[in-house]
């Protein structure tokens, strides 16, 4: 997984200024700051998850027998999760009590009015 995203590298950002290409397309500047913005965001996100996988690997390597439980309760995570996740640190519980309870409320459409 590690090795997949540093292969993958980042998303490419391109300038966010006018060029002559452009013309008077005034939906092409909104356009190319939302491409930007998203850009990004998923480079923000690659290296969030790359700091994970490397401290997932740095406490296999260091503390092997620590593996696999959780970093708050010491419960064993499970092995689905282990499986979809190999970098993660907490096991449901624990992870829910720390997310936004914004989040965690909002759980239909009718929610947002």
């Amino acid at each position: 997984m590690r090795r997949e995203l540093l292969d993958e590298g980042s998303v490419k950002l391109d300038p966010n200024r006018g060029s002559l290409d452009m013309g008077t397309d005034e939906d092409s500047q909104p356009l190319n700051e939302m491409n930007q913005a998203i850009a990004s965001r998923r480079n923000l996100n690659r290296l969030g998850l790359l700091k994970k996988i490397n401290a997932a690997l740095h406490r296999l390597n260091n503390c092997p027998d620590d593996f696999g439980y959780c970093g708050e309760c010491d419960d064993p995570l499970t092995l689905k999760r282990l499986e979809l996740m190999p970098y993660v640190e907490l096991c449901v519980k624990c992870q829910s009590g720390q997310e936004d309870p914004l989040r965690s409320r909002r759980k239909n459409l009718r929610d947002y009015s």
